[in-house]
């Protein structure tokens, strides 16, 4: 399933954060893709805001990955400054994915590591607006 979701606002985008976080469930795995300011860290922070989690929810850029405490365990990832899929299995990716839910702004380098059934993202700026193609697979 795929579609496509215009995002006027950031009402726009909180309202698609809350559409997600009530199909979540523990073990889910959301991979988020667009170029720099598409919208990523936003709509994350937005996510974690439907899932319970009260906390500041900021974009993991230099530590790599952050972990909050809501309705389910988050592990927020951000791999943009990741060079190979290798320090990827180091940091131990596929032991994230149980008992949490696994939010990953930059996925690409991490595709062929990601389970069957992630639910993905692409941002795109269309003109002043914002474009989301959410698609689960």
């Amino acid at each position: 399933m795929r579609e496509k979701v215009i995002l006027k606002s950031k009402k726009d985008t909180d309202r698609l954060a809350k559409k997600i976080a009530e199909t979540l469930q523990l073990g889910d795995v959301i991979a988020l893709y667009g170029e720099l300011g598409a919208g990523k860290t936003f709509f994350t922070q937005r996510l974690c805001k439907h899932l319970g989690v009260t906390e500041n929810v900021s974009s993991p850029s230099y530590v790599l990955m952050n972990e909050y405490s809501g309705k389910f365990p988050i592990a927020h990832l951000d791999l943009y400054r990741i060079d190979a899929e290798e320090e990827l299995l180091e940091l131990g990716l596929h032991d994230l994915f149980e008992n949490r839910i696994t939010i990953i702004e930059w996925a690409e380098i991490a595709e062929r590591l990601l389970p069957e059934n992630v639910k993905k993202i692409r941002f795109e700026f269309d003109g002043s607006d914002r474009i989301a193609y959410f698609e689960i697979t």
